[in-house]
């Protein structure tokens, strides 16, 4: 059977893939989950590049991509990156225009190329970028969200959008539970709330904390302060009636998750929420605000504590039922295993 590439007029053996975005190779989470996409295409028998306004080793860096560049956008440079590709993926870039001048000019390069738009977020859902708009469509293009949601409001645009989720390990490393809770000074017998997540407004620190203060348990914010966060957050450590700990730990992500005994997500709005399902797949019980795509993701059948509600996620620490993380697991892997990531990867890139 021939690749599914062969009949592409572009044809080479082993052909070529650009990921596009403003940043890459870095911990946040578009980051993150491009480099998901990049070893599923590798996969599919491509070559990757990868191209960003910032980045790590690997990267090939465009002036004027950055999310908070000044200067003009190097457009002959990004051309010639974006050149013999036989398929473009730009990640969020022409999704959330915070530099606009650079999701201008990618727009306009990959024009008649065949490209898969990847919509993490988009303009309209949030409140300071709102005025904002996507570039005109085209036809070479395929638009590919992270939840539903997104799908339903790109229809009433005019843009025809297909959902593909998010995609985890369903075994990732089990992580180092008492080292780490040594190293931060957690007894035994203490609980531990974990928010994996960034201090800003939308991620709503108040509501985890209060969480932790409910259950009498210490709470850990593993991410740094963003957006003038950073006040707010020194007066909510001032009066916490928990200990409060901050930063990204003595060990790896995997380590904290092990470390935790209750992984809280209380976003009023996440694109998708990665913590939601990274809590599932570690075996942590996991208490979820109900954004909207929050509901979606429960929609599949996962269990989750409200946050708002803290006294039955408190009967479930007293009684613990492992069944309801198994369940959860089980539902995580019919949904969201990065195994079935190529083969969905694959059934966008046939229809260019």
């Amino acid at each position: 059977m021939q690749p599914y590439w062969a009949s592409w007029p572009y044809h080479r053996p082993m052909p070529r893939a650009g990921i596009v975005s403003y940043r890459l190779g870095g911990t946040d989470g578009v980051s993150i989950e491009a480099a998901k996409w990049s070893a599923a295409i590798q996969s599919l028998g491509f070559e990757v590049d990868q191209i960003a306004g910032e980045g790590g080793e690997g990267v090939t860096i465009i002036e004027g991509l950055r999310l908070d560049d000044t200067v003009p956008v190097d457009v002959e440079a990004l051309t010639d990156a974006l050149d013999g590709l036989d398929l473009i993926i730009v990640e969020n870039l022409c999704s959330l225009p915070l530099n606009p001048a650079a999701t201008h000019a990618v727009a306009e390069v990959c024009r008649g190329r065949p490209t898969i738009m990847r919509h993490h977020d988009l303009a309209w859902q949030r409140a300071d970028t709102a005025h904002l708009s996507l570039p005109t469509d085209d036809p070479a293009w395929r638009h590919v969200t992270i939840n539903q949601l997104s799908v339903a409001e790109l229809a009433s645009r005019g843009y025809t959008a297909s959902c593909l989720y998010n995609r985890f390990d369903m075994a990732p490393p089990s992580g180092e539970r008492s080292s780490t809770r040594l190293a931060l000074g957690i007894e035994d017998h203490e609980l531990l709330v974990l928010q994996p997540t960034r201090a800003l407004p939308r991620k709503n620190v108040p509501l985890g904390l209060a969480l932790a203060e409910s259950l009498e348990a210490t709470f850990w914010l593993t991410g740094a302060a963003e957006d003038g966060f950073e006040p707010d957050l020194e007066e909510l450590i001032e009066v916490a009636s928990s200990r409060f700990l901050r930063g990204s730990g003595p060990g790896t992500i995997d380590d904290a998750y092990a470390a935790a005994d209750v992984v809280v997500l209380p976003s009023t709005w996440e694109g998708f929420g990665n913590p939601a399902i990274e809590a599932i797949t570690h075996r942590r019980p996991l208490s979820l605000a109900r954004y909207p795509v929050a509901l979606e993701i429960l929609a599949t059948g996962i269990s989750a504590f409200d946050p708002t509600a803290p006294a039955e996620l408190a009967r479930w620490l007293r009684h613990p039922d492992p069944e309801l993380l198994e369940r959860n697991l089980e539902v995580a892997r019919a949904h969201f295993d990065i195994a079935d990531l190529p083969g969905a990867i694959a059934q966008v890139i046939e229809t260019l």
